[in-house]
């Protein structure tokens, strides 16, 4: 545990699993204070984790974030603390084809990833830069470099929050409070399944475990580093997508999200 952290405050959204519970549970380990949320029951149970693994004060909201009033709803119960941490990691998937989506489907993953995470930001990272201090993570992703053929929303507006969080990193850099970007690759989380992406490669695929990812981006955000890209063969993946032509990289992803493409599990002889 690092006694310079304990007591201090952080905010994680998205904490209920995956990824942003376990930058909650990094959190938790260093002793920190901690405001979760999720929009969904789940969250309380994640606070009960959090607590067993020495946390100090922990309160879970459970509010839909894609929303201004679940927002506000989150940013009542900051109740005026200088926060130290602000993890912006709530997010949502789609998987199949643009047109086959359910508009409602694809306007929930704009609002969650992209209006409901910058609303957010623009209300709580206006006190931390009056404060003169603190850290936030925003959860990116390589996604963000790819035209994501099946995913196209989702890699939209992963791609909006990696631009976003090195022009914010940039506008306050002398204000004390540095911003950072979690780039990960495709992770084991329950991400696939709720995106309705079971069927598709990148979902059957070996990923990298949510803990590490969430190791990496959390020391990567106490560093002040601008990003962390978790992981060789992410690392290797976002290299490629900077060299090769868009529509060559679009024809890639159709390989691995469109449905259809996943392996079926091996049977067992």
């Amino acid at each position: 545990m690092s006694q310079s952290h304990r007591g201090k405050f952080s905010v994680v959204t998205g904490a209920s699993s995956g990824i942003g519970l376990e930058l909650a549970k990094c959190c938790a380990r260093d002793g920190m204070d901690l405001l979760i949320a999720a929009d969904e029951p789940a969250i309380e149970e994640a606070a009960e984790t959090l607590r067993s693994l020495g946390a100090g004060s922990v309160t879970a909201v459970e509010a839909d974030l894609s929303s201004e009033a679940g927002a506000d709803k989150l940013i009542a119960a900051v109740e005026g603390r200088a926060i130290e941490h602000l993890i912006a990691n709530a997010g949502r998937g789609l998987g199949d084809s643009f047109l086959n989506q359910a508009w409602a489907d694809a306007r929930l993953v704009v609002d969650t990833n992209i209006i409901g995470t910058i609303y957010l930001i623009h209300e709580l990272a206006r006190r931390m830069v009056e404060a003169g201090s603190g850290r936030i993570l925003i959860t990116g992703s390589i996604a963000g470099f790819m035209p994501g053929s099946y995913q196209a929303v989702y890699n939209g507006t992963k791609a909006f929050l990696d631009s976003f969080s090195y022009a914010l990193r940039e506008e306050i850099k002398e204000s004390g409070v540095i911003v950072t970007c979690l780039m990960p690759g495709a992770t084991d989380t329950e991400f696939f399944e709720r995106a309705d992406m079971m069927d598709t490669k990148v979902a059957t695929d070996k990923k990298m475990d949510a803990g590490e990812v969430a190791r990496q981006g959390y020391e990567a955000m106490l560093g002040g580093e601008g990003q962390v890209i978790t992981g060789w063969k992410n690392k290797i993946q976002a290299a490629m997508s900077h060299v090769l032509p868009a529509e060559q990289i679009a024809k890639q992803h159709t390989k691995m999200a469109e449905p259809g493409t996943g392996q079926p599990p091996r049977r067992s002889s």
